[in-house]
């Protein structure tokens, strides 16, 4: 796995039960992807043996240099309420 030095020195140590494998599935399988206006990707994914918590992992514009990872303690919040937001489908004609 490729990583920034700010990732090795900093991420590392600030969050150390991260696991790289953990990374690496979301990499491979993201529950969601954004594209940030830095051209960084921001990528999701639930982690199950850290009790289903939502890993977000950030990468550089190459998409595969990871530069942050931490749980992401609001994003099924944000999920919901997005959700809850959307206009209702229809109701069938009669």
């Amino acid at each position: 796995m490729k990583v920034t030095a700010y990732f090795q020195e900093v991420v590392r140590n600030k969050h150390p039960g991260i696991e790289a494998a953990w990374i690496l599935r979301v990499l491979e399988n993201p529950l969601q992807e954004h594209r940030q206006s830095d051209g960084r990707y921001a990528l999701w994914g639930v982690v199950p043996e850290a009790g289903n918590r939502v890993l977000r992992v950030i990468t550089l514009q190459d998409r595969e240099t990871v530069h942050n990872a931490f749980f992401d303690r609001g994003f099924l919040r944000r999920q919901s309420r997005s959700q809850s937001a959307s206009p209702s489908p229809a109701a069938p004609a009669p």
